[in-house]
């Protein structure tokens, strides 16, 4: 096989959305503003790279709001915790920087508002991921999780009460459909969410994936495995026609024998990925021959989002805004 047959296909969109740009930016800030250590709930967001090098800088990760100290500083995660969990760091004092992206916030605010008109809320998600956690938190006897088109079959709801469904907002958006679909067979008075729940960047990933996978011998997604999104895109881009995907934190886990037999290599990387993570990848290709990369773009993305209102204001009273 000749090296000029060789090339990569590079996704764009691909990496950071603005809510994990947003969220990562805003534990950065809290650590020149208020200095270390500064809690953060959860993985802020799901990547192993960005956890760690916040970690260097004195963000200290925490499980649950009681491993914090009381009147620490604590950053909630981009996914978002449920009013419980505000509760929980009232009652330490905790000072609390709220970095759930707006998009998931949005999903609150829909749940909050069905829940006040007694709707049963049908929530297409993954059982225990954190978004999940905080959205079911906000109305906790109105919510039923379905885990997927399979589990389906087995939800069960009021006939004289009315019924919404809502969704997780990193999931795939055809398998999120097919829920849909099916849940709107057995519930034709199903009630659509008054807007998209689906996160833009998810949506704009996973449209770059289905431009390229079928010209790919080789798929590569940067990204952890506890990143929804990331791992969507593994199963899209076999969906859409790559001969094979595999998903890698970094680029010391790619492997030689991958390349058997290739030609194209498709690349691209979850939206809690930064470049550098992609770039090293790119630099393992080109020392292997595929040195010729093409950047395919299916969609501009312009978004931004304001830090946190409370850190907005505490970076004005201390002259950094």
């Amino acid at each position: 096989m000749s090296n000029l047959q060789r090339k990569v296909l590079l996704a764009k969109p691909r990496g950071y959305c603005a809510g994990v740009d947003r969220a990562v930016v805003s534990v950065e800030k809290a650590l020149e503003l208020y200095g270390a250590p500064v809690y953060v709930r959860k993985q802020i967001v799901h990547n192993k790279f960005v956890v760690t090098e916040l970690e260097a800088r004195g963000a200290i990760f925490v499980d649950e709001t009681d491993e914090i100290p009381a009147g620490a500083t604590v950053v909630f995660s981009a996914h978002g915790v449920s009013p419980a969990v505000h509760a929980e760091a009232a009652a330490l004092n905790l000072k609390t920087i709220d970095a759930t992206c707006p998009l998931v916030t949005k999903v609150h605010a829909e749940a909050r508002r069905f829940a006040a008109d007694d709707y049963q809320i049908l929530l297409i998600g993954h059982e225990g991921h954190e978004e999940v956690e905080g959205t079911m938190g906000e109305a906790p006897n109105h919510v039923t999780l379905v885990d997927g088109p399979a589990h389906v079959v087995d939800i069960e709801i009021d006939p004289n009460r009315p019924v919404a469904w809502l969704s997780q907002t990193t999931l795939s958006v055809d398998e999120t459909l097919e829920t849909v679909g099916l849940l709107r067979e057995k519930f034709p008075n199903l009630l659509d969410p008054p807007s998209d729940d689906i996160c833009y960047a998810t949506q704009n990933r996973q449209g770059a994936i289905r431009e390229i996978a079928s010209k790919c011998d080789l798929m590569l997604v940067v990204g952890s495995a506890n990143s929804s999104n990331t791992v969507r895109l593994v199963d899209v881009a076999l969906e859409y026609g790559s001969k094979s995907a595999h998903r890698i934190d970094f680029a010391a886990e790619l492997k030689e024998e991958w390349l058997d037999g290739v030609e194209i290599v498709g690349l691209t990387s979850g939206a809690s990925v930064p470049e550098i993570l992609v770039d090293s990848v790119l630099v393992w290709l080109a020392e292997r021959g595929f040195g010729d990369v093409e950047e395919v773009e299916t969609i501009e993305e312009h978004l931004m989002f304001a830090l946190p209102p409370e850190l907005r204001r505490d970076l004005k009273a201390a002259g950094r805004a």
